[in-house]
């Protein structure tokens, strides 16, 4: 007989933490009556497989124990499904057990990091249809999907310099941005929506779906997962001292208020890349390539276990 959930385990989340903290999680599943299978992940990437061959099977109700990227991949891994022959899409809800260096995206639904709540929320079933964006790769069509935020520029370049600080937890991304300011080179881009073309060096281009990134910094000013719009915000001119005297603003969303912040709603964006320097493109937190892109937002697309 099948089990009613599936319960996808990366090991390597949290710098490590999931995979010490995995046998209590078993055990409370347990003991709140989960009837359960659960798999590990053996390599990066490896969720988007384990899901697809989950919901061929037939399941319907996926948690995910891990970080915000374990649940990038996840969401890839369903949205990229063939979904010719699997008639359930529509019915697969998504419950997580939060266990990474940001855990960015529970915070805009206040799910608890602590696991014997999370299970309990998961066990409620209380579901919310999420917007989800799209993004297509011009060189290459590569599609990937994000669930949180996405974006181009100094965030991009902190991604990718930020595992090194990983075992100090959610620190990792404001001592990365600090590390990452002295070296990075602002892109020339050209941004189009809503019919207006922007064009010039960009320190960075965020494109949100969810209020929380960075390990917490909130960085997108009027964000609604529901709304059937992207919050996008993006900076041109900004020195270094500009930056550092409104940390304070990074993580309290003030600083989407400063003058040199540009914030805007739209449902679809074009950026092309206009100089030579290497450009950084993050999805939740994973780098997923370079160059010009397209951003579309396909509106409650997944449901989501969240509080009621």
């Amino acid at each position: 007989m099948q089990k009613e959930w599936f319960v996808i385990v990366n090991p390597a989340a949290g710098n490590g933490a999931a995979k010490k903290v995995w046998t209590k999680i078993y055990n409370e599943l347990i003991k709140q009556n989960f009837n359960f299978e659960f798999v590990f992940t053996n390599y990066k990437n490896h969720s988007v497989e384990l899901v697809q061959n989950a919901i061929k099977q037939g399941f319907t109700k996926i948690i995910c124990v891990g970080g915000d990227g374990t649940l990038h991949n996840i969401i890839n891994g369903i949205l990229s499904l063939n979904t010719s022959n699997i008639s359930n899409i529509s019915e697969i809800k998504i419950g997580i057990i939060a266990i990474g260096t940001g855990n960015d995206w529970i915070k805009t639904y206040q799910i608890p990091k602590n696991h014997k709540k999370a299970i309990q929320l998961i066990k409620k079933e209380y579901t919310i249809k999420q917007d989800i964006g799209k993004i297509k790769l011009i060189a290459t069509n590569k599609i990937t999907y994000f669930n949180n935020l996405a974006g181009i520029g100094f965030d991009g370049y902190v991604v990718s310099n930020v595992n090194k600080y990983k075992k100090l937890g959610a620190l990792a991304y404001l001592i990365g941005a600090l590390v990452s300011l002295t070296n990075f080179k602002k892109p020339e881009l050209e941004i189009n929506f809503n019919n207006t073309v922007v064009k010039g060096n960009f320190l960075l281009l965020l494109i949100g779906l969810c209020n929380y990134s960075g390990g917490g910094m909130q960085l997108t000013k009027n964000a609604n997962p529901t709304d059937g719009l992207f919050d996008i915000s993006y900076i041109q001119k900004i020195n270094l001292f500009t930056i550092l005297s409104n940390t304070f603003g990074l993580f309290n969303g003030t600083i989407t208020n400063h003058k040199l912040v540009n914030t805007e709603k739209t449902s679809s964006i074009e950026i092309k890349v206009l100089s030579n320097e290497k450009t950084y493109i993050q999805a939740d937190g994973e780098l997923i390539g370079s160059g010009d892109f397209l951003v579309e937002l396909l509106p409650k697309a997944l449901n989501f276990i969240v509080y009621k």
